[in-house]
């Protein structure tokens, strides 16, 4: 919006020009971002409160959450807000890529808020029916990795319409573009082929996996938002190098154009993430809720797609990775051996805080694993 703006008035004034810069956009929505949650955080959060839009605790949790009865939830309303408007205000709207982001981050905070709505009005904590939940959450990446076969496949200037008149007088192959082939890190010359049915699939796996991934980490106050901003933020550095022709080249990516205009997003999700982390820091003043753990997640899904960092985002995301998987150990475990279980209690930063961990400690040791794995991560730019 504001880029469309600047670009006008450069054209009489040189000096406006600065803002076709990505990594000035992408500071400036950052900066956005963090000054929306700052100002708006201690209304929203008297607003919730005033509602009544409580956070109902398990009650099979560890009793040391039980004073967390009644913290306002919801809050991760606020982060859609900020990513949403930063975005607009500093993004080129005209980049296909920033509408499937924000269509898939925007539709399961949608999904998170109903689910939320459900939680605080019945006061129940299962809020929607998993079946429910998953089916929307799966129509919305399936929408999203249809359009993404196209996007990623054709050239900037070909429209989707274009693409889809193409591919259909080509005979509808399977095999699409070598833009959809999966990346193996620390190998440059190692790539698996997707062709549009595999593709289609993980896409979808990378997306739903990676929201609920999210989801089930955010149990502790400022555990899932840190790790989110740390992720984002250096999905955001390959967004930039897989979008510049030079860079790609360089250090041996695909080159998508396009693709580069998502730092504009990560920034936005930055800034956005730390300004609630602000009101989200032990003791909780609110939290985000489905709202903004299934969209955070979502949002990260999408862009590693994008970008084709689905194995790195699995790096650099380990904590979402482990959490989600100690749930589905102990559930299994559970049902095959009548009632036993791994865990003290999953997600497995339940078991932490069940061995006597204190649930600062299982965060801030959290926050440190997630920094050492996105370095690790963003080691793979140059070891190829």
């Amino acid at each position: 919006m504001l880029l469309e703006l600047f670009r006008h008035w450069s054209e009489s004034v040189s000096g406006f020009s600065v803002f076709n810069y990505l990594t000035l956009r992408a500071l400036l929505a950052a900066l956005t971002a963090l000054f929306i949650g700052f100002a708006a955080g201690p209304a929203v959060i008297r607003k919730l409160r005033a509602m009544h839009f409580g956070q109902a605790v398990r009650t099979d949790g560890p009793k040391s959450h039980l004073v967390k009865d009644g913290t306002p939830t919801m809050g991760g309303a606020l982060m859609l807000v900020g990513i949403g408007v930063s975005t607009l205000l500093w993004a080129d709207l005209t980049n296909r890529f920033v509408w499937v982001t924000l269509f898939v981050t925007m539709g399961y905070g949608l999904v998170g808020w109903i689910d939320d709505y459900r939680k605080v009005v019945h006061h129940n904590p299962k809020g929607m029916s998993a079946r429910e939940k998953f089916g929307w959450q799966s129509l919305i990446a399936v929408v999203a990795g249809v359009y993404l076969v196209f996007a990623l496949a054709v050239t900037p200037g070909s429209t989707m319409a274009e693409a889809w008149q193409t591919w259909r007088a080509a005979g509808m192959p399977l095999e699409v573009s070598e833009n959809l082939h999966l990346l193996i890190p620390f190998f440059k010359d190692i790539a698996l082929p997707f062709g549009l049915i595999g593709f289609l699939i993980f896409t979808f796996i990378v997306i739903v996996g990676s929201s609920n991934a999210v989801n089930l980490t955010d149990g502790l106050d400022g555990l899932a938002i840190l790790p989110s901003v740390l992720v984002g933020s250096a999905l955001g550095i390959f967004a930039y190098v897989v979008g510049r022709p030079d860079f790609s080249s360089y250090l041996l990516f695909p080159y998508i154009p396009g693709a580069g205009e998502l730092v504009v997003i990560c920034g936005a999700l930055a800034g956005a993430g730390l300004a609630f982390l602000w009101f989200n820091a032990h003791p909780a003043q609110v939290f985000m809720g489905d709202v903004g753990a299934l969209a955070l997640g979502g949002c990260l899904g999408t862009v590693a797609v994008i970008t084709r960092q689905e194995i790195v985002l699995a790096i650099m995301g380990g904590i979402f990775v482990v959490e989600t998987l100690s749930v589905m150990i102990q559930t299994v475990y559970f049902r095959l051996s009548h009632g036993k279980r791994v865990f003290l209690m999953a997600p497995i930063h339940h078991h932490f805080e069940l061995k006597g961990w204190k649930e600062t400690q299982v965060v801030t040791r959290f926050w440190i694993i997630t920094f050492i794995l996105v370095l690790i991560g963003l080691s793979t730019l140059k070891i190829r």
